[in-house]
This record gives structure tokens, sequence and C-alpha cells, in this order.
């Protein structure tokens, strides 16, 4: 019996094997050929680069003048960002001028920019400066504040409270330049402006 005639009689055997050796090939050279694994794509949540506690940190602008203090309990450098979180922050932002003092306050949070440019404070801020010369002490009260302490700016979408000596003035959205002392209020602003008393 010849080797054709053999295989002819057991076709569908011949088949089975013919398939199967390729379907075996072909997952071989697929298994050598394919890429490796995909690497995890999970990250978590950002890892903190350092953590302080009971710190302080001065921050100065290219002038090489203060342009912000600041001490509080705890803070976070994430790694993603290199920003810093901070909770219950006490902050000077210093006037540079001399004989006016430095605006001195405190927040829930703070978030200060990698650069130190810009500062957010969460929560409630409370700020205030003593008097000098003939100018009474002022206080601020707002909440979710940003400040640019290099310029000295800061601005806020909620309420503001302000007042200094007999003055107060309050509103909905404030913007503040405490370089040239300039106070905007946006929204439903009043006020109490007491006529000044004649030396």
């Amino acid at each position: 019996m010849s080797l054709g005639r053999w295989f002819r009689d057991r076709r569908l055997a011949t088949a089975i094997v013919v398939v199967g050796l390729l379907a075996g090939t072909t997952g071989l050279l697929r298994w050598w050929m394919a890429p490796g694994p995909a690497p995890d794509q999970f990250v978590g949540p950002p890892r903190s680069g350092y953590t302080l506690t009971e710190f302080q940190l001065s921050s100065y602008g290219r002038d090489g003048r203060p342009a912000f203090n600041v001490k509080a309990p705890r803070l976070e450098r994430r790694e993603g960002d290199e920003s810093l979180y901070i909770n219950s922050p006490v902050f000077d932002l210093p006037s540079n001028e001399t004989g006016v003092p430095d605006w001195r306050g405190e927040s829930l949070y703070g978030w200060v920019d990698k650069g130190g440019d810009l500062l957010k404070l969460q929560g409630p801020v409370h700020m205030h400066r003593e008097a000098f010369d003939d100018t009474p002490a002022a206080r601020l009260d707002t909440e979710d504040a940003t400040i640019w302490p290099k310029q000295n700016r800061m601005e806020t979408a909620a309420p503001a409270h302000m007042a200094q000596g007999d003055l107060t003035m309050s509103g909905v959205g404030m913007r503040a330049d405490l370089n040239d002392k300039h106070l905007e209020l946006l929204n439903d602003s009043q006020g109490s402006f007491p006529p000044r008393k004649r030396r």
C-alpha cells in the first residue's frame, strides 16, 4: 500500500493532525513575536515627596525682598507637581515699606505652587495689620482667597468684610492690591465711611 493511498483512506484523521500542527505552530509563533505585557497603568494617589511638622518657611521675590512667611503644624510636598499642601497656616505678607507693618493672617488650609508665586487659602481667612502713624489697625475677614505674594495682590469670590478704625466695608467678591492700598468689592457692596477728624 502506498503512502498517498494510506493518507487518502484516512483523510479525516490526516486533516485533524495537519490543522492541529498548524494551530500549534501559529500559537507558538504568536507567543514568540507578541509584545510583552503592558505595564500596570494604576498610579494611585499622589505620594508626598516629604512631610514637615511644626515648620517655618520664608519665600523671597526675584528682587531678594521677602514675599511671604508661613508657619504651620504640617506641610506635605507632592512629588507630581512639587506644590505644598499646608494645614492651618499662619502667614505674613511683608509690606516691604519702612514703618508699615506686615499683614498677618491665618486660614484652615493653604496651597503654594512650585515657584512660590501663588498661594491659595481655603476655609475661613482672617488677616490683620497693626496701626501705624495715623493709620488705624485693619482687619479683613473672608474665605477661599487667592494671593499672589510676590505682587502683594489677593482676590476672592466669597463674601469679604474689612474694618479699619471706624471705616467698614463688605461685599461679595473682592480684589485687593496691598502695595497701593487699593480694595475693590465686586458685588453687593456696602460701607460705613465716617468723616475724618479735623486736626
